[in-house]
């Protein structure tokens, strides 16, 4: 017998073995659980949560400032910071929960985490003992941030694990009232939650929203028994990382001409939800070399080493995770643009904030971003995706990269406003000889309108676009993981933001604490450039993306 005769035994005999250990599919019942009586609880529960984490952001600033009284830089430093944080910790929670919890159970575990930061900050705002007090102030925000940030992911995941695969348009559907709730939720934020903030103060501001998130997590547990749950498939980082090791153990050896010699397992894949099965990506060829069966492989026993010899799925896994990559890389600017709103807020408060007999607040502003979102999203839907359907057959009207790309444009314009705006402000300020007075000039806070409306335009392309990309394109074991990579672009950004900031003011001095003395004009101009730059490198990628086969 030859020694592919005796490997071909031997997987057949580990396959036998392998379909026995893992049993009959137990995936949910459709009729009994899931569809959008599940699913709009979840959209409850998002719409809670936003409304209590965007009351305490768009507030944050002015809060650092006169609270614990920080100058400019520092205040948009430590609340770009913060906010980056809060999204870069959702890969905590796509770990967690792909690996062991599952969706609903981290969800509720963060959940005291959560609910504890919001405490903590509101008793640091209303104790005399704790005001000023930087540590129970950061201490109350990063716990936030931590459980905040590892439920984002597996929330968005939970709310489209409640459709199956046959479930399209109620699954777009779905994306399109999470992305309207958190629109809404930030209406109500920048508005209620800013106005209750500067009228009554910060104990009855941050009160509101730590009250908000109980009622989320409470209405999130009442419906428990109509949940569709995943159960967790094992790390996925565990799984990418083996392949990487097999391959690079097997770096000399040479691609069989037998492709049978390939490890595909057959029947139900431990590892892979719904017996998926992924279309071989030509690229990264190197790493097919983890699937070539060698004797070595096996231990006497009969035993797979996975370090040594992983399937073709679990290639095309790590395949897939590498192809988004450079897509996701170029969402990073886009949600730079997005967290430039604390700078908005700043150039805000040197402007005249008086419309008639009402006076303005430089964070209710952000409403315009919201509304322009509200309004915009089904003005999309009913409209545009009809009329683009006609000319491109294409579900959706265009495709998921398509719309994001649009989205990207929108932030270019939203950038060149606000340069415009600052530009024509600063004018203003040495016309009426204000350049060295930290006052606010005369002229309307409302001229910041047509930059927060192009961000709230470009939202609805990009930030919509770029959840249906991911959550679609991912393997369906790492639905999480890839969700928690389309937040890591916002924590990105606002990391990014953070950085710009801070290399800008020491090297330029474009934004002292007197902005009449500055130049935000050229801020603004150096970020919608770099804009511009990246959507030619979006557009480079995107155009050579190949898209999962459904």
């Amino acid at each position: 017998m030859s020694s592919v005769e005796e490997l071909r035994i031997s997987l057949l005999v580990f396959e036998e073995n392998r379909n026995e250990e893992i049993g009959p599919n137990t995936s949910p019942v459709k009729q009994q659980t899931g569809g959008w009586k599940a699913s709009s609880l979840i959209l409850f529960t998002e719409l809670c949560l936003c409304i209590a984490i965007m009351g305490i952001t768009n507030n944050l600033v002015v809060f650092l400032k006169t609270e614990l009284l920080e100058d400019n830089v520092t205040a948009a430093t430590h609340m770009t910071t913060w906010m980056g944080t809060c999204f870069l910790t959702a890969l905590i929670g796509a770990y967690v929960s792909d690996s062991y919890w599952g969706n609903y159970l981290t969800i509720m575990g963060f959940a005291i985490i959560y609910m504890s930061g919001m405490v903590t900050l509101t008793l640091s705002a209303s104790l005399s003992v704790l005001k000023r007090s930087p540590f129970f102030t950061f201490l109350g925000l990063y716990m936030i941030s931590l459980g905040s940030g590892t439920i984002k992911p597996c929330l968005s995941a939970f709310g489209a694990d409640q459709f199956d695969k046959t479930d399209t348009r109620a699954k777009a559907s779905f994306f399109s009232w999470y992305y309207l709730s958190i629109k809404i939720a930030g209406f109500i934020a920048s508005t209620v939650v800013v106005w209750i903030q500067d009228k009554y103060g910060w104990t009855v501001g941050f009160g509101i929203p730590t009250l908000l998130v109980g009622t989320a997590f409470l209405g999130l547990m009442s419906g428990t028994g109509f949940y569709r749950y995943c159960k967790p498939s094992g790390s996925p980082f565990t799984r990418l990382c083996q392949v990487i090791v097999a391959a690079s153990r097997k770096y000399n050896m040479n691609f069989p001409e037998d492709n049978s010699l390939f490890y595909q397992a057959k029947g139900k894949l431990e590892n892979v939800q719904e017996n998926e099965e992924l279309d071989h990506t030509p690229g990264f060829s190197f790493l097919d070399k983890a699937a070539i069966v060698t004797a070595s492989d096996f231990s006497i026993s009969g035993t797979l080493n996975p370090w040594s010899l992983c399937t073709m799925s679990q290639v095309d896994e790590l395949k897939s995770i590498l192809n988004l990559l450079p897509i996701c890389a170029t969402f990073i600017l886009f949600s730079s643009v997005v967290s430039q709103e604390s700078v908005f807020v700043e150039q805000g408060m040197v402007m005249d904030r008086h419309f008639g007999s009402l006076s303005i607040s430089p964070a209710s502003l952000s409403s315009a971003d919201v509304l322009a979102g509200v309004v915009f999203a089904p003005i999309y839907d009913k409209i545009i995706v009809p009329i683009a359907y006609r000319y491109t057959k294409i579900e959706g009207g265009i495709s998921q990269l398509q719309r994001a790309g649009i989205g990207l444009f929108f932030s270019i314009l939203a950038m060149s406003s606000a340069a415009i705006v600052e530009a024509k402000r600063l004018q203003i300020a040495r016309d009426e000889g204000l350049m060295h007075k930290n006052v606010a000039v005369p002229m309307s806070i409302l001229w910041q309108l047509p930059q927060y409306i192009f961000i709230g335009v470009g939202e609805v392309f990009t930030f919509v676009g770029m959840l249906q990309f991911f959550y679609d394109q991912a393997p369906d074991s790492m639905r999480s993981l890839c969700m928690a990579l389309a937040f890591l672009t916002l924590s990105l950004g606002s990391y990014v933001t953070s950085f710009i900031l801070t290399v800008v003011n020491q090297v330029t001095r474009w934004i002292p604490d007197n902005l009449n003395e500055g130049h935000l004009d050229r801020f603004f101009g150096l970020i919608a450039g770099l804009c511009l730059i990246n959507l030619v490198v979006f557009t480079f990628c995107a155009s050579r993306y190949r898209y999962k086969r459904k």
